[in-house]
């Protein structure tokens, strides 16, 4: 049995242009079915987010219409009430990366507001992808690769090819036109590669030991390309 490390937002709003603040959070399915699939495997899952703060769930990633009927929405929901690790996580600032042998970063607009712009994370992610170890981040969770960046200002994820939820995803959301900023256009600033494939159907890329996802649709069959690199 290996440990996976799941690093989560600990937002529970999100700012947007006007200053407001959007309810938000991770998003279920991309927590729920990459746990599932790992632990069907045989591995433990350690959560960790900024503060060691118990992550918080978007509540709209909860509903029947986003999650297939309310059959599938319910089975999402009582995973999560199932995942005793979500209520005691770790600090992301006391996470020791020897300890684990993949990383895993879920969505939501979470990210968006808090991992974003936290440095621990990125010192994180840059030595988990120096490591060679599986690193795998979905939807929203890219936003954290923005905070990845080397002393001379430079990005660790530039030149890598990335799915990451696109402007038309979030044109299609209804936010697009309400944000501070889109994941697509910073990723892209950053000399991230990112590979846009169609609204809504899975799109997963993996380069070298990154693999990512482009929306919650990818979420299940990104769990499948972590547990290949896992063996």
């Amino acid at each position: 049995m290996s440990k996976i490390l799941f690093v989560m937002t600990g937002a529970d709003q999100w700012t947007l242009a006007d200053g407001t603040k959007h309810p938000t959070g991770f998003w279920a399915e991309e927590a729920a079915a990459p746990y599932e699939a790992f632990k069907a495997a045989g591995h433990e899952v350690v959560v960790a987010t900024p503060g060691g703060v118990v992550p918080p769930v978007d509540k709209g990633s909860l509903a029947a219409e986003v999650n297939g009927g309310q059959e599938s929405a319910d089975r999402i929901a009582a995973l999560l009430e199932s995942m005793t690790e979500l209520r005691e996580p770790v600090r992301l600032a006391d996470v020791n990366l020897d300890d684990y042998a993949a990383v895993f970063y879920p969505g939501g607009h979470g990210p968006m507001e808090d991992l974003a712009v936290d440095a621990e994370s990125g010192r994180l992610l840059t030595l988990a992808l120096d490591s060679g170890k599986p690193l795998g981040v979905v939807c929203h969770g890219p936003a954290a690769l923005l905070a990845a960046t080397g002393a001379d200002g430079t990005n660790a994820f530039a030149g890598y090819r990335v799915a990451a939820f696109t402007n038309t995803e979030e044109t299609l959301g209804g936010l697009a036109d309400k944000a501070e900023w889109l994941l697509q256009d910073r990723l892209t600033e950053a000399g991230v590669q990112v590979q846009v494939g169609e609204p809504w159907v899975p799109n997963v890329i993996v380069d070298r030991n990154l693999v990512t996802g482009q929306n919650p649709a990818s979420s299940a069959p990104l769990a499948v390309e972590l547990l290949k690199k896992l063996g």
